[in-house]
């Protein structure tokens, strides 16, 4: 998988796709949807928590993006004015998708500690292991929806990602000092309501995975057949990134990144679909003239 942040990363292919899709050819764009569908569906993901939505996000985000490829002027990469586009779209958007629906840190912790706790033994465990996983990536991102819609976006830029503050800066047209302290800010709170109340970073607490995957499931927050977060996936948001989870240490601050950038980077439900609709629609069929 193409490191989408390196620092070596090439637009090269990307402006010859742009200046093709823009004379008509449809191939291109398509290649150009599918090299950067993966960040766009999963940076959707996360900001909505919802599958459902974040396609819908997906598909809208691509046709806005490709609505405007005449006004690329090839000033900066193509993937900076794209993930500029995207992140706009999200902070602009006065949609009120997500089926989630998060107040604040407090009382999302107090939800989860109100999930009856249920000791599993060894084989029920093993049993359970991609449930817990489940449980895991669903309740992680919540904590994400806890955050504002400017938090979210940073955070999941420059703490999952892993992209450098000028890049980010960029994408957000903030200055790399800014997004650096807002993202410091942000990494903050969102520590210490974990470490407060989170189990997966600070043992001292009680709260356990493994212990509220019955609950989870009696309560239909989590269907074992029917995995949402845990699935269709072969990397992890960290191969996305330049960071590898083996870089990890045991500090808090590290262990809490970890958590976050082991998520997997998932492959939309309608991938396909996605694409075919994009390229069908009628605006921008007359637009590049397919």
């Amino acid at each position: 998988m193409a490191n989408l942040f390196s620092e070596n990363f090439t637009d090269y292919t990307d402006n010859e796709l742009v200046s093709l899709a823009i004379d008509g050819n449809k191939k291109a764009l398509q290649t150009l949807i599918i090299r950067h569908q993966l960040f766009v569906y999963n940076l959707a993901l996360k900001m909505v928590g919802n599958i459902a939505d974040a396609e819908d996000i997906t598909q809208e985000v691509f046709i806005k993006v490709i609505t405007a490829l005449g006004k690329f002027k090839g000033e900066s990469q193509f993937r900076t004015w794209l993930y500029r586009i995207t992140i706009n779209h999200f902070l602009n958007s006065k949609k009120k998708k997500s089926k989630l629906r998060i107040v604040n840190f407090e009382s999302y912790f107090n939800e989860i500690d109100n999930i009856p706790n249920f000791e599993l033994n060894d084989q029920e465990e093993k049993e359970y292991r991609d449930t817990i996983e489940e449980i895991r990536i669903n309740c992680t991102t919540g904590m994400l929806l806890c955050l504002s819609k400017e938090q979210r976006m940073i955070y999941i830029l420059g703490e999952m990602f892993d992209i450098n503050h000028n890049l980010g800066g960029e994408i957000l047209g903030i200055t790399p000092g800014n997004f650096r302290v807002k993202l410091m800010r942000t990494r903050k709170e969102l520590y210490n309501w974990m470490n407060k109340r989170c189990g997966l970073v600070n043992t001292d607490n009680p709260c356990r995975c493994a212990k509220k995957t019955r609950g989870y499931i009696e309560a239909g927050k989590v269907d074992p057949v029917n995995l949402q977060f845990n699935t269709r996936y072969t990397s992890q948001i960290n191969e996305l990134s330049k960071s590898k989870a083996t870089q990890f240490t045991n500090t808090v601050d590290e262990l809490n990144k970890k958590v976050f950038q082991t998520h997997p980077a998932q492959t939309p439900v309608q991938a396909s679909k996605i694409v075919d609709e994009i390229l069908s629609n009628d605006l921008i069929k007359s637009i590049l003239d397919f």
